[in-house]
């Protein structure tokens, strides 16, 4: 399996005033990173472009950038719904036991029993703890807790998650 090269660190929502600053909805962990990035990636139809960015600042739940080359409202409205990326070496580094979303999805996942679950193809994120969604053709979609009881273990170079299921798991459809 190959690592993904970028991962997505906000949308832009819309312009933010008259001199070209797009509002960002952030989609990283860590929204201030932004104050650390040189350089993002606009995911457009015809490929990635890169940008500088010139300055940013914070305001509620958004970022507002400014980037190179984006000059008035009319070019930043442009850009609505464009994914700003960064490369992997950007990303923000990782705690020990910690992995980037996208590099667990699509990975096989077992019980620690050997019976083969599915594979992962979302995370979802929420206050208490991540959930893994895990789908396949025995049980069709299970969602499996990332808690210490189910003694999840990640090999990314096998492409493998084993865990623990609790008792009624399967069950709860």
């Amino acid at each position: 399996m190959s690592k993904q090269a970028y991962f997505r660190v906000g949308v832009i929502t819309s312009p933010h005033g008259v001199h070209g600053e797009v509002n960002v909805f952030p989609t990283t962990d860590e929204p201030r990173r932004f104050s650390e990035l040189k350089t993002v990636l606009l995911d457009l139809p015809g490929g990635y472009q890169e940008r500088d960015v010139e300055h940013v600042k914070y305001h509620k739940n958004m970022v507002i950038l400014k980037l190179s080359g984006i000059s008035n409202m009319d070019e930043a409205g442009r850009y609505r719904k464009c994914d700003l990326l960064v490369s992997r070496e950007q990303a923000l580094p990782l705690a020990e036991n910690e992995y980037y979303i996208a590099d667990l999805i699509g990975l096989n996942v077992r019980s620690d029993e050997g019976e083969e679950l599915g594979k992962i193809t979302d995370v979802m994120q929420t206050a208490a703890n991540d959930v893994y969604v895990v789908n396949g053709s025995a049980y069709g979609e299970i969602l499996i807790p990332v808690i210490p009881p189910c003694e999840i273990r990640v090999d990314l170079d096998a492409e493998t998650v084993t865990v623990h299921l609790l008792p009624g798991l399967l069950d709860m459809k």
